[in-house]
């Protein structure tokens, strides 16, 4: 079996999030000035941590921000960026490029709510969902390809993870330190994405895997929108099986830090 930490951040700030306009996959921008101030914190606060792998979106917005938190770091200099178009924001099709107050009617109108309403030319829910879950089988893939899969003991792993999750666990703020939940996993991968795709991949990790949850942390906290360059952080576990990798133990340690923000009065956005 092999175990690794998986810390996922969200982009940093564009001037599409601060006016409030749907970007999904058709509006490709650059961060804002803010969003470059949020991803250079964000950097700082992960810039001790050794990640042994890192994927990305490929949109600009999530390109920017692994490029500034890379730059950051101490330990990982000489890892491969791998550009992944399956981390990308869930497509709005004809609302993107629209402020999202239009989404808002459109459900409306449609009887739906905002959340579940899929415009013409967008992407479902579960659409996403596939699409997280392609990615996570490609992730334990290039894990296993590239480090191995060593007898780690999964019980020492879920005592780990557990410590880590309960220093942080609460139902407000999280304030910890970069490196919870961390102890005795050496293998780290960092996955730059977005808003919209992190909210329906924590959704997937806790319903569909049944994710283990940090001691008081309440569910509305671990499903609630992830800010600009917001920092949630699992701990995986996957075991060869006769028809592939499977994962066999999944544990959360935090979702949504912003403490990298709060800490230097940086604005962040959540929608």
């Amino acid at each position: 079996m092999l175990t690794f930490s998986l810390t996922v951040v969200r982009h940093g700030e564009t001037q599409y999030n601060k006016e409030k306009l749907l970007q999904g996959q058709g509006v490709d921008t650059s961060l804002s000035e803010p969003g470059l101030q949020q991803a250079e914190a964000a950097g700082m606060y992960l810039r001790e941590l050794r990640f042994s792998n890192v994927f990305v979106s490929n949109l600009l917005r999530a390109r920017q921000t692994a490029e500034i938190i890379m730059r950051n770091n101490v330990h990982s200099s000489g890892v491969e960026m791998v550009f992944d178009p399956l981390l990308r924001e869930r497509g709005f099709g004809i609302a993107e490029g629209r402020p999202k107050e239009d989404l808002k009617n459109m459900a409306n109108r449609a009887g739906q709510s905002c959340r579940d309403y899929t415009p013409p030319g967008g992407e479902t829910l579960e659409q996403v969902r596939l699409r997280c879950k392609k990615f996570l089988k490609s992730l334990y893939q290039r894990m296993v390809d590239d480090h191995g899969c060593p007898g780690q003991s999964s019980a020492a792993v879920g005592r780990e993870a557990r410590t880590g999750a309960a220093e942080s666990g609460t139902d407000g703020p999280l304030p910890g330190l970069p490196g919870d939940g961390m102890e005795g996993v050496p293998l780290h991968a960092l996955v730059v994405s977005h808003g919209a795709y992190i909210r329906v991949a924590v959704r997937h990790f806790v319903e569909d895997l049944q994710c283990s949850l940090p001691q008081g942390l309440k569910m509305s906290k671990v499903l609630s929108a992830c800010p600009n360059t917001g920092i949630s952080r699992f701990v995986l576990t996957v075991s060869p099986t006769e028809s592939g990798l499977a994962l066999s133990a999944v544990r959360c340690v935090f979702t949504n830090r912003k403490d990298h923000l709060t800490s230097r009065n940086i604005c962040y956005i959540t929608h």
